[in-house]
């Protein structure tokens, strides 16, 4: 989708410095992928204390007993 922006120079500048990015495009899209990938971090981060934890909860034993049913299952 063509879009016309007007960027401040010096932070497209700045981009191209950080991201190694060679065009406009590509410096801008990776900004935004990565403003993108931070937020949902920050959300992540936000749940930490909110959520209810089993601390009896074996997470090793749970994955062992999963690769047990999945070798299990014949190949079709």
């Amino acid at each position: 989708m063509a879009t016309n922006l007007s960027i401040d120079p010096d932070l497209l500048d700045l981009a191209f410095t950080v991201s190694g990015e060679k065009t406009k495009k590509a410096a801008v899209t990776r900004a935004l992928q990565e403003f993108i990938a931070r937020r949902r971090q920050k959300r992540l981060l936000e749940l930490f204390g909110s959520l209810d934890w089993d601390e009896s909860y074996d997470y090793k034993a749970e994955r062992e007993r999963q690769l047990k049913i999945t070798r299990r299952r014949p190949r079709a």
